[in-house]
């Protein structure tokens, strides 16, 4: 083998292992987001949002609504 072919070896290897660790950095960090219920709305018993509710509610006979989401404020697919 002659130099030049070990040095692009030991490069390509370097670069691999580099890849392989800046990938399993980033994959880490995916794993800490947790989806949370959030209140979005109210409802009253006939089915409409009260004028003026916070999206928490605030009296009697009202029902909350509520929606899962991600730290970025998203209902991720299949958790609603």
């Amino acid at each position: 083998m002659t130099r030049t072919t070990t040095t692009k070896r030991i490069g390509a290897a370097l670069a691999a292992t580099a890849a392989a660790f800046a990938l399993g950095l980033g994959g880490a960090s995916i794993a800490d987001a947790k989806i949370v219920p959030v209140d979005i709305s109210c409802t009253n018993n006939g089915g409409h949002q009260p004028g003026g509710q916070q999206p928490t509610c605030q009296g009697n006979s009202l029902t909350q609504d509520s929606e899962n989401q991600n730290p970025a404020g998203h209902a991720p697919r299949g958790h609603n």
